[in-house]
């Protein structure tokens, strides 16, 4: 009985439909997990529930024209949301409420035409930003504020004619690293500007394919960015173009026809990314002014700096070591080596602000006579390495008054003359007879060689030695004994 009504149990439930944990899943879509995707479905409004779980949201390739206020509202746990290829032309206000952790929007190939203000100021984790082929005209001056961790921004294949980028200084948005504004109509380009914006982001914008006239700074500032082998100059090079005198038929290459830029004086080429007129070197000790070098006029200017240390400095300084003037400028009272690195100056308005870097190098006075020093150590040591090779090889010998004198011998008896002179090696032997075996003669330096014994049937035979005797060569069969 009991297995009976489980079994009847068991159907029952079977009949019911189980929905997802978070919600239901839409119909004609798939879901997998927290992946929700209805990709191609000629949807024309989001569905009216979604699930609540899902991090991944793909609705590319629809008939989507608009996005109302709080349509992706309760979703606390969105990461990435996928509108390409739609019809969506504006975006409601709200319509990201709620949604602070999104971090990857994808709205590129639609109809847009504005990116307002209000857009985006909800998605303050966004990392990746997709506004590539629309139609886009202006990029309102406030439509990235608040968004400190924005990577990257793709807006390129639009109809730009500008881009605020005074915006997106590094203060603002430290982490942007990649800003494409590729194929856009701008005649012109904001120099000031593009030269504050810091070095990570100056190598990855991207600026060709746009209707840019002739001029000596856009010159100044691509070749500054080819020597630097920026990704935005070197991967790109045959699409860096511009228009002689704003004429469509006269398009040059920047790369190719420097001919048309030999007159260029190029004022700012040296001051891109503060690397030449922004470096300083000097000693320990010495005092250095910093200038915060600003386009900005006016009164109501506000200077910040940060050292290398992450030091936050404003007027009038910290009063031990850096000091702070009205003008902006920051001062290092006594330079030393720990104070090397790069200083940062912000300088603000009520409109505006820009930045710009300082890279300072200090050294000890005598790491400047360091090298000499070690070569003429080394040069003096082989001189006299020399000298003394020298005087070795061709100074005369030492003369006889120099040598410690010899011995006088004591002449022996007659009977132990020859034993004597047998026995006792002198370096000037007298005269000898027959008796003792062999006459020597007087003055000549005799040496002896102890003869090789050997052995041979059983007895000891003495093996005749060759002697040198002052370029005569004599045998001797005779033991000597010292």
């Amino acid at each position: 009985m009991l297995w009976t009504w489980g079994v009847v149990i068991s159907l029952l439930l079977s009949s019911i439909p189980l929905q997802p944990a978070g919600g239901s899943c839409p119909s004609n879509c798939l879901c997998a997990s927290d992946i929700l995707s209805c990709s191609a479905r000629s949807l024309e409004q989001l569905p009216t529930t979604l699930p609540t779980t899902v991090t991944t949201l793909d609705f590319n390739h629809n008939r989507l024209s608009q996005l109302e206020e709080g349509s992706f509202a309760g979703l606390h746990r969105l990461d990435s949301l996928h509108l390409a290829h739609n019809q969506l032309s504006s975006l409601a206000r709200g319509a990201f409420r709620n949604t602070s952790r999104l971090r990857h929007l994808d709205l590129s190939s639609n109809l847009l035409h504005t990116v307002e203000q209000h857009y985006f100021q909800e998605l303050l984790g966004i990392k990746e930003l997709l506004l590539f082929n629309n139609r886009i005209t202006q990029v309102e001056s406030r439509a990235f504020a608040g968004l400190s961790n924005l990577h990257k921004v793709y807006l390129s294949h639009n109809l730009l004619t500008n881009f605020p980028f005074f915006s997106i200084q590094e203060h603002s948005h430290p982490f942007l690293s990649m800003l494409d504004l590729s194929s856009n109509r701008m005649p012109k380009l904001p120099m000031e500007d593009i030269w504050a914006l810091p070095a990570a982001l100056q190598s990855g914008l991207f600026l060709h394919n746009n209707t840019l006239i002739c001029e000596c700074s856009m010159y100044g500032l691509f070749m500054q960015w080819e020597q630097q082998k920026f990704p935005s100059a070197k991967d790109y090079t045959m699409q860096h173009t511009c228009l002689l005198y704003g004429e469509q038929r006269a398009m040059v290459r920047f790369f190719q026809h420097r001919r048309f830029f030999q007159n260029c004086t190029l004022p700012l080429q040296q001051g891109l990314l503060g690397e030449k007129d922004n470096s300083l070197l000097a000693n320990v000790g010495d005092s250095i002014t910093l200038e915060c070098q600003t386009s900005l006029r006016g009164q109501h200017i506000r200077y910040v700096w940060v050292s290398p240390h992450q030091e936050y400095i404003v007027p009038p300084g910290n009063n031990a070591s850096l000091r702070m003037h009205a003008n902006g400028s920051l001062e290092l009272i006594s330079a030393q080596v720990k104070d090397s690195g790069v200083y940062w100056c912000m300088a603000l308005n009520r409109l505006r602000n820009e930045t710009r870097e300082v890279n300072v190098t200090v050294v000890a006075q005598y790491e400047d006579y360091e090298p000499f020093n070690t070569g003429f150590t080394t040069l003096l040591g082989c001189v006299l390495t020399l000298v003394l090779v020298l005087m070795y090889l061709y100074m005369p010998p030492c003369h006889c008054w120099c040598r410690k004198q010899p011995l006088v011998p004591t002449t022996p008896s007659p009977a132990k003359e020859c034993s004597a002179q047998s026995s006792i090696l002198t370096p000037m032997p007298t005269a000898t007879t027959e008796e003792c075996g062999r006459k020597v003669s007087n003055n000549k330096h005799v040496v002896f060689m102890e003869p090789v014994k050997e052995v041979q049937n059983g007895r000891l035979h003495m093996k005749p030695q060759v002697l040198h005797y002052d370029g005569e060569s004599v045998f001797s069969d005779t033991l000597i004994v010292p």
